[in-house]
């Protein structure tokens, strides 16, 4: 997906990974992780696995990057909040949509989201086109799929729909607000202050669903597997790619994502799309691309701790 937006000087890659192996492999991870999140529903529900990735998530990043805390003003923490509360109820939502749909297809509706930010904010007839190709994506998705492509449609539930489409609304107020926070807060403080945020919110949805099953030690060990595969991985390996590579080109690479979640729901869940929701996932995938293609030159960002 594309990452947060709070800018940072290019720096020279260290040894080690390569960055396009690197973001590759972080994406691999995130839906890799999402697939496993979705197998704790029948245990947590949605709501509850939310609640652990989050919140043990907040508290890797917390040990991992030792943010000062302390050191920020009410100033900073009201940058901070929207942040944190747009990435709390970004993934409720997007949670909750993998309650309806395959993991390739919630994606792919959430992409939505931060297309639309593009075209707002960039006003060009070319990214206006690049966002009609998106919406001829959810067309397919939609019943009108089935005349468009001349054969038999799996219906795809309005719940889930309306539910990945939110999760990109709140994805697009995330990129917003981050781009706040990265230019108010330095270095991770601030990212790790979002994460904690986000914990805060989702926790009382979680303990509504889950209750005191989230304290249980098995579903706390894999809840640490959700939180290691779909936060910390990622971060540390979209972080070394951000540093060597352009904003653009990470936009494009993020394209992706929809494909390897698409992926990694049929290796792992066992969820095979239609050919209206594979054309539908194409349709998205390229117009993310190209918007990201034709677009302006952009800074460095930083990466993007959804799913």
């Amino acid at each position: 997906m594309p990452g947060m937006t709070a800018a940072r000087p290019a720096a020279r890659f260290r040894p080690g990974l390569p960055p396009i192996p690197a973001l590759l492999l972080a994406m691999l991870s995130i839906q890799g992780g999402a697939a496993f999140a979705k197998t704790l529903f029948p245990t947590l529900g949605a709501a509850g696995t939310t609640t652990v990735r989050v919140t043990l998530a907040a508290a890797l990043l917390t040990l991992v990057l030792r943010p000062r805390l302390r050191q920020l003003t009410r100033a900073d923490w009201a940058a901070i909040v929207p942040y944190g509360a747009a990435l709390g109820l970004m993934n409720l939502a997007f949670y909750e949509a993998l309650r309806f749909l395959p993991l390739g297809l919630a994606v792919t509706l959430e992409f939505i989201g931060p297309l639309t930010l593009s075209l707002i904010l960039s006003r060009r007839a070319i990214d206006v086109a690049w966002v009609l190709l998106a919406a001829l994506g959810i067309a397919l998705i939609s019943p009108l799929g089935e005349l468009l492509t001349g054969g038999a449609h799996a219906p795809v539930p309005a719940a889930g729909i309306g539910l990945a489409l939110l999760a990109g609304a709140f994805w697009a107020l995330y990129i917003l607000a981050g781009g706040a926070v990265g230019r108010r807060v330095p270095g991770t403080t601030g990212v790790v202050g979002g994460m904690i945020v986000a914990a805060l919110i989702t926790l009382p949805f979680g303990v509504a669903e889950a209750g005191t099953r989230l304290l249980a030690p098995g579903t706390l060990l894999l809840g640490l597997g959700v939180a290691v595969l779909s936060s910390a991985l990622p971060y540390t390996l979209e972080m070394r790619a951000l540093r060597a590579i352009p904003a653009r080109i990470f936009g494009v690479m993020m394209s992706v994502e929809p494909a390897i979640a698409a992926l990694s729901g049929l290796l792992f869940l066992g969820e095979r799309l239609g050919p209206a929701q594979w054309a539908a996932l194409v349709c998205v995938i390229a117009a993310s691309a190209g918007i990201n293609l034709t677009g302006k030159a952009a800074p460095h960002g930083e990466p993007d701790p959804v799913n």
